[in-house]
């Protein structure tokens, strides 16, 4: 793709004296995606995936034309101008630094190095080693991708990038015969095929196996209010889905979330530090540079309880007065929009014992099958993954199908403690018709008078 960066300069260079503002996006990737269901390899789709946009303001509306042919850039470029003379809009875009810049994803084992079928027996371990007593389904996805990717714009600006991101995602279900149960885990980075190789394959499947084999002799939950522990994934899953999405600044511009005018203001208990950090090469959603070119860094979103700063593109960071957080994000033929990366609740100083030691009746809430969130009310309902009563200080029996519910602010304030250990999990996260790779999680976390119930 480097290769056709002069093509690139002369239809800005070309452009840019037309329009008030252009920029191009160019990416080519190889991509691997696997399939395995019940011990028995469904799909294999490997590809080279190859595309150009060009994004043009001009009078405060934007022109966006994509083509995955490059022969066809002048012809993208006239559409973008005349879809930007067509519309109205007041669009302005934040400042941002001139940048000139060249970044390589670290990685020690490059994915295009590794033959497919050594991708094949990863997934077929997985997948054995899960399938265990009472296991009678299995489902296995590996996904890879491995790509380079061009930025430049008319102020000057130009990143070019090259990066790797890989993904192993088990599920599990365990039957009695009148009972089905599920376990569920994911492994990966964005890095290269070592952040599977480094892992013990045969240990998370089994794991994974167990889990479902645990909830089969869970007791259904008790209802009501109750001290609980969250695990690292739940904590993460409540910080991205019922905080990190409420800070994303066009949901606040749309009058969408319950932080509108919150800025500053506490939202949280004093020992709650909340943090976005797409610049964290250990989190799944890692990129140095967003789609609109800007470096990213640590954006801490609140701080000792307090909001501080939303997560921002620099349209949107203009609208409210603030610069961009580099959180614009999208795949090279959509437009990009404000999008978390790795989003978390940084660690405090308490064990594990230190956390339960105090709890007499509480709950041990652990992962998450999903949840909905209603960004603008603050209101939430998460299921968790399994669970655990907390007795005397000890977790004792497993629970299965419990929910945790409440108001986001509410929740945030009864924060009461928070663990030493800290876990970044891996997943995607969808907005608007796009899906993104995120990181999310913390520490394991205790919250006052939470209200848990069962779900089904």
């Amino acid at each position: 793709m480097e290769e056709n960066l002069d093509i690139f300069i002369k239809t800005i260079d070309g452009i840019a004296p037309k329009v008030d503002y252009i920029d191009i996006r160019a990416g080519k990737g190889n991509s691997t995606n696997i399939l395995m269901k019940d011990n028995k390899i469904q799909e294999i789709n490997t590809g080279i995936d190859i595309g150009v946009r060009i994004r043009v303001l001009n009078n405060g509306a934007w022109g966006f034309a994509f083509t995955s042919d490059l022969g066809k850039i002048g012809e993208i470029a006239n559409t973008a101008i005349k879809l930007s003379n067509v519309l109205e809009g007041n669009v302005e875009l934040a400042n941002t630094g001139v940048v000139d810049d060249k970044v390589k994803t670290p990685r020690k084992i490059s994915l295009c190095d590794v033959d497919i079928d050594e991708k094949k027996e990863l997934v077929t371990d997985a997948s054995a080693s899960a399938t265990i007593d009472n296991v009678v389904s299995t489902t296995v996805n590996y996904s890879d991708s491995e790509s380079q990717s061009i930025f430049i714009n008319s102020e000057g600006t130009s990143v070019i990038m090259d990066e790797t991101r890989v993904g192993l995602f088990l599920n599990s279900a365990a039957s009695s015969g009148e009972v089905i149960q599920f376990g569920h885990g994911s492994i990966g980075g964005a890095k290269g095929f070592e952040a599977l190789t480094d892992q013990d394959i045969e240990k998370f499947g089994r794991n994974i196996g167990e889990k479902a084999n645990r909830l089969l002799v869970a007791d259904t939950p008790p209802s009501g209010k109750f001290s609980i522990i969250t695990d690292n994934e739940l904590t993460g899953v409540f910080v991205h889905e019922a905080l990190g999405h409420a800070v994303e600044a066009d949901l606040i511009l749309q009058n969408d979330s319950i932080l509108k005018e919150k800025m500053n203001h506490q939202i949280g208990s004093g020992i709650v530090n909340i943090t976005d950090d797409a610049s964290n090469m250990d989190g799944f959603g890692y990129y140095a540079y967003d789609g609109e070119g800007v470096k990213t860094k640590k954006n801490q979103l609140v701080k000792n309880g307090e909001l501080v700063s939303l997560l921002s593109s620099r349209e949107t960071g203009s609208k409210l007065g603030i610069s961009s957080s580099g959180n614009a994000r999208s795949i090279i033929s959509e437009q990009s929009i404000v999008r978390m990366s790795n989003t978390y609740l940084e660690p405090g100083n308490m064990s594990f014992e230190e956390l339960i030691e105090d709890i007499s009746d509480g709950i041990y809430l652990k992962g998450s099958r999903g949840g909905q969130v209603d960004t603008g009310k603050g209101i939430f309902q998460f299921n968790a993954a399994e669970s655990f009563k907390i007795e005397n200080g000890e977790v004792t029996d497993p629970l299965r199908d419990v929910s945790l519910s409440g108001n986001v602010l509410e929740t945030l304030k009864n924060v009461d403690a928070i663990g030493s250990d800290f876990k970044l999990g891996i997943g995607f996260c969808g907005k608007s018709g796009q899906i993104a790779p995120v990181g999310d999680g913390g520490p394991h976390t205790r919250i006052l008078d939470a209200t848990v119930g069962g779900s089904s």
